[in-house]
């Protein structure tokens, strides 16, 4: 109970909660500003918002680059393909947002506008993400026992 380490099968079975929970957030988000689904603003709405709040020139640019981190992230991370690269993109989208946006706002705004708290959260859970990858229930995973198969065959 007092352990500071963790048995693998829970460290697993927790990135696969972090995975799933950060899919579904950055899939709904990237999908609104790419597709206008969710009744999200779609790529036109996104890109004025960028252009006139984010101040990102030119704003479709950075409208069709985050919708693509957040809804092509969050697909990488329900598979666990390519999760360390896509939970570093989402830190840095993340991290955009609270500069460009939610920072001025505090942590907690008292007004209609949101704070960065969603933004920080959001950010450090993609953050470890990169840092401990997929774990064992990934598509990381089985390609990496794969090459290790692979590379063991090879040297016998």
């Amino acid at each position: 109970m007092l352990s500071t380490r963790t048995s693998p099968l829970p460290s697993d079975l927790a990135l696969v909660a972090v995975r799933t929970a950060l899919a579904w957030i950055f899939i709904y988000y990237g999908a609104g500003k790419l597709f206008g689904s969710f009744n999200g603003p779609g790529i036109h709405r996104t890109a004025l918002f960028f252009s006139n709040t984010a101040h990102l020139h030119p704003g479709g640019f950075f409208a069709v680059l985050g919708g693509v981190i957040e809804f092509g992230g969050g697909i990488a991370l329900i598979l666990g393909f390519g999760s360390r690269l896509a939970g570093l993109a989402l830190f840095g989208d993340m991290v955009m947002a609270m500069i460009t946006v939610t920072w001025a706002n505090g942590i907690n705004s008292a007004s209609l506008t949101p704070g960065y708290e969603l933004n920080m959260a959001l950010g450090v859970l993609a953050l470890v993400i990169a840092v401990f990858g997929a774990g064992r229930f990934s598509v990381d995973a089985i390609a990496e026992r794969r090459v290790a198969a692979v590379e063991a065959w090879s040297a016998s």
